[in-house]
């Protein structure tokens, strides 16, 4: 008697896709929704946009011009001499610390360069205009 085995197909594993795609397009809106959330809190300005832009990583003062040339320090408005009085209090006789210009770029040219003048005066050792990063 002859005996003849059934050959059977082998069984392929599979791994299902499905749920790791969801899972993966998920995460990416989550963090495409989370990224455009992350703002900075301060005045509504506009920045310059330059191509050599480069991110500051060092602790900084910072100073805000609004479109009608009016300066901030965090989100109270100075007058020029006030601005002054501050930024020397702020600065403490630190020859090295940096201060930061973030202007509107619809401003007056002569009203940030005054601030960035009255930081100077008021013993800044080094000045930065910010920009934004231009994408093309």
């Amino acid at each position: 008697m002859l005996v003849h085995h059934k050959h059977r197909q082998r069984l392929k594993v599979e791994i299902p896709l499905t749920s790791l795609i969801d899972i993966v397009f998920l995460l990416l809106v989550y963090f495409l929704l989370t990224t455009n959330f992350m703002v900075e809190e301060g005045i509504k300005i506009k920045l310059p946009q330059a191509k050599a832009s480069a991110p500051q990583t060092q602790e900084a003062i910072t100073v805000y011009v609004d479109q009608q040339g009016r300066a901030f320090l965090g989100t109270e408005e100075v007058s020029i001499a006030t601005l002054f009085d501050r930024l020397k209090e702020m600065i403490g006789g630190q020859e090295n610390k940096l201060v930061v210009i973030r202007a509107d770029r619809s401003v007056i040219l002569n009203k940030a360069v005054k601030v960035m003048d009255v930081a100077r005066a008021a013993g800044a050792g080094r000045l930065c205009l910010a920009t934004e990063k231009e994408l093309w």
